[in-house]
């Protein structure tokens, strides 16, 4: 088979599965390398053609594998009208609107953020990994809000440093089933999953979010959140309130909806502000993204909170 790529296992994968050698030694998911297993584009060197080496079969430090690397598929721009907040040469912030994809994935090719970045930005091609060009952090298809974009390699690496660091200060807006004795908390909680879902558990990855409650409802009992998040773990709001019992309106998964009106179809969550030190200037950038039509007529419907207040607009 052409274009094979050949390797040797090294002493520290010595005894693991040929799926675990192969996901870290091409630098693929293990889900990837089994597929590329199964579909005959990867084994193990040996005296006999045409054997196949199952995805279970342990390896031992010194054995040869092949593989053929997985096609990266061109990425391509699309028309999409990006709602930008603040842009310059290095960076922009743009408001994702709900039910966009951050990149291309399974089912998930075009209409996606970056198809987007590329077609109002060209120059996002190769920033960062593929298929993320650009892409700093993430949200949720179903969360809406402010999203960090590099135009720069330069920008890329410092960016992503400075998320790493936590020096990136990302608040939310969500509304929450529930009331709040406190007027600000922290949930300091483990995150684990168990395939696409997520939970507190022991056995996970840190996590913190604090939160300030900003305004209650006594009819039904909701409250409105500012939360910043100091970790960045898939779903960590929606999980970590819903581990005291205050889950996020419309969150079919670790939630529940609320009455007519009030429950937009979707996770009530919005990015709404992005804070940072512009990774070339160093001047302090504070970029606030106002809530969609969806959530503010969300709060219409509730009108005026009992305590404290709601945004406007």
């Amino acid at each position: 088979m052409g274009g094979q790529t050949h390797l040797t296992v090294p002493e520290s994968l010595d005894g693991a599965r040929f799926d675990l050698v192969l996901a870290r030694l091409a630098g693929v998911s293990r889900a990837g390398a089994r597929r590329m297993i199964e579909a005959g584009r990867a084994g193990r060197v040996t005296s006999v053609p045409d054997t196949r080496t199952r995805p279970g079969t342990r390896l031992a430090a010194g054995d040869g594998l092949w593989f053929v690397p997985p096609e990266t598929p061109a990425l391509r721009p699309y028309p999409v009208e990006l709602d930008v907040h603040y842009e310059d040469r290095y960076l922009a912030v743009v408001g994702k609107p709900a039910g966009m994809v951050t990149h291309p994935g399974p089912g998930h090719d075009e209409g996606t953020l970056v198809s987007a970045l590329l077609h109002r930005w060209p120059e996002v091609e190769g920033v960062g990994e593929y298929p993320r060009w650009g892409i700093v952090h993430r949200l949720d298809r179903d969360t809406s809000g402010a999203i960090l974009i590099a135009r720069r390699p330069v920008a890329h690496r410092r960016l992503t440093e400075a998320m790493a660091a936590r020096e990136v200060r990302r608040r939310y807006l969500t509304l929450t089933h529930g009331g709040f004795g406190l007027a600000s908390g922290t949930i300091d909680a483990p995150i684990d999953r168990r395939r696409a879902r997520r939970f507190v558990g022991p056995g996970g990855k840190p996590a913190v979010t604090h939160y300030r409650c900003l305004a209650t409802w006594d009819r039904p009992l909701l409250s409105l959140l500012e939360v910043t998040l100091e970790t960045g773990r898939t779903h960590q709001i929606r999980v970590h309130l819903g581990s005291i019992d205050r889950p996020v309106v419309g969150d079919r998964i670790y939630g529940r909806t609320a009455g007519a009106g009030v429950d937009p179809g979707r996770v009530w969550l919005h990015a709404h502000r992005l804070g940072l030190i512009h990774p070339v200037s160093g001047r302090e950038l504070d970029v606030e993204v106002p809530l969609p039509l969806d959530l503010r007529s969300s709060l219409e419907v509730l009108g005026r909170p009992g305590t404290g207040e709601a945004p406007r607009g």
